[in-house]
């Protein structure tokens, strides 16, 4: 499993946005720069960030964008689901498009369901704000 560039630059984009004053807000072409990702390509990522309600235009003078909840209700989980489905590490796992005639006497599952269940728990379990304070949750 590899974390998409999306993911990624979403979560660095969510700091950037966290680190502004919510009454300011921050500019995208600040967000450009200062995280180093192309203004057309945050585009897209500010675009899926905002669908999934996890930033919001800021409007003043200067628009910009600020996170809708406080940095300790959105987690690195959220920021996944903002770009992707469900997370689902092998076809088998998936309810709604996977199926595997060997589920009845796969021992292999398990192995896998838990793996699965482990990294979106420690994904939901660590937030914007623990990543500000540098209190990132060992596996």
């Amino acid at each position: 499993m590899i974390i998409s560039t999306k993911i990624r630059y979403g979560l660095r984009t969510l700091l950037e946005i966290a680190k502004a004053k919510p009454e300011e807000g921050i500019l995208q072409k600040d967000i450009s720069i200062n995280q180093e990702i192309s203004n057309k390509y945050l585009d897209h990522i500010i675009r899926d960030m905002k669908v999934a309600e996890l930033i919001c235009n800021r409007k003043n003078k200067k628009s910009g964008y600020r996170l809708c909840k406080s940095p300790s209700e959105i987690n690195v989980y959220m920021v996944y689901r903002a770009f992707e489905p469900e997370l689902c590490l092998i076809e088998c796992l998936d309810e709604k498009n996977g199926f595997c005639s060997r589920v009845a006497e796969c021992s292999t599952q398990p192995v896998w369901k838990e793996l699965n269940r482990k990294m979106r728990d420690y994904m939901t379990s660590v937030t914007l704000q623990d990543i500000i304070e540098g209190k990132v949750l060992n596996i």
